[in-house]
């Protein structure tokens, strides 16, 4: 399928703010330089799709109170490719409207659908297995997911098992799913790990319009009616109108639930390319560079004696200095200081009011 058909679907509609003090409620992470390295999530997102599409074939679809943030984080993707939700509604129904908008403007197009808030180390790598999967759903009447290799027994990821047993024949990377497994207890984790064919759900899906939009209105027909019958609105001025007035009406659930664990046609390419959705500081912590004594630094002006297994985020030029801390957080934003245990960062909501 020709590279002009590639479209680029990027979820942010999250309100998440685990990342406090650094993320809210008003600007949640996906809009944060959570990295230090001078772009936000959202951006990085973007970067690493680099030749897979054409920037005018980048859709995003976010809340309406973060559009803005998207125009002014994106100013590249045309602002009728961002569609805002007035409400949220999980990912099902946040990928059935913006299916058919592209499928208006282009029935052939080959979609990759990702959330906005992961990250990727090895980006070669990446753009090399969605660039393979893309010339996979091009040909085929069929529906990939990305699996990451697991490195550890992950309690907080959903998993896929894949039938190793035989590739496609069109693609020896990529596999038949077996099933959908739930985040699971740290006993089954352990399993998982030990039996080679699980891998991470990372949320991140490639197919063609015609399939996606078939595989609703087979599997989920309520919320198909609602995106298709709006096929005159696309485009126009009264778009948004009517989204607001029929977007509630679908239910709220999550396109792994709604589609993936009914579609028959469904396959799995495991990859290797340093991914994590960076749900937690700790996960962060996992992912970036450390010192000899397991601290991570994020900022210009820090300083640190007889620390360890910490992470310190200060992307203000104020001096930090941090003395005798083992295994904590330490981050500062907008004048909004967190010290924090890595055990107890469940509850830093609960700590800083956002509750």
């Amino acid at each position: 399928m020709a590279y002009n058909n590639n479209h680029l679907v990027i979820m942010a509609g999250g309100v998440g703010s685990r990342f406090w003090p650094m993320s809210t409620a008003e600007k949640p992470k996906q809009f944060i330089d959570v990295l230090g390295v001078g772009r936000s999530l959202l951006q990085l997102t973007l970067d690493r799709f680099q030749d897979v599409c054409d920037p005018h074939n980048v859709w995003v679809v976010t809340n309406k109170n973060y559009a803005s943030i998207v125009q002014e984080q994106l100013p590249e993707v045309p602002v009728e490719n961002i569609l805002c939700e007035p409400c949220r509604r999980n990912t099902a129904p946040c990928i059935a409207y913006v299916s058919w908008r592209i499928k208006k403007k282009d029935p052939k197009a080959n979609v990759v659908v990702t959330p906005s808030d992961h990250i990727v180390m090895n980006t070669e790598e990446f753009r090399r297995v969605i660039k393979m999967c893309m010339k996979f759903t091009g040909e085929n009447d069929a529906i990939v997911t990305l699996g990451m290799k697991p490195t550890r027994p992950e309690t907080g990821y959903g998993y896929i098992q894949a039938d190793l047993s035989t590739s496609s024949p069109r693609n020896k990377e990529i596999f038949r799913v077996d099933s959908f497994k739930e985040k699971p207890s740290q006993e089954k984790a352990l399993t998982y790990i030990r039996s080679k064919s699980f891998f991470w759900n990372a949320g991140i899906f490639i197919w063609s319009v015609s399939t996606i939009v078939n595989a609703f209105r087979i599997y989920q027909p309520a919320i198909n009616r609602v995106f298709e019958s709006m096929l005159p609105f696309y485009g126009t001025d009264k778009e948004q109108e009517e989204i607001d007035k029929r977007f509630p009406e679908c239910e709220s659930i999550s396109v792994d639930y709604a589609i993936m664990e009914k579609a028959e046609e469904i396959f799995v390419c495991p990859a290797d390319f340093g991914w994590s959705d960076l749900g937690t500081w700790g996960s962060l912590l996992m992912q970036t560079k450390k010192d000899l004594y397991g601290n991570s630094v994020i900022g210009q002006n820090v300083n640190l004696y007889d620390t360890r297994n910490s992470i310190i985020h200060t992307l203000d030029h104020k001096r930090v200095v941090v003395q005798g801390l083992d295994g904590y957080i330490v981050a500062e934003e907008g004048g909004r200081l967190l010290i924090c245990k890595l055990s107890e960062e469940q509850r830093i909501r609960q700590f800083s009011g956002e509750e």
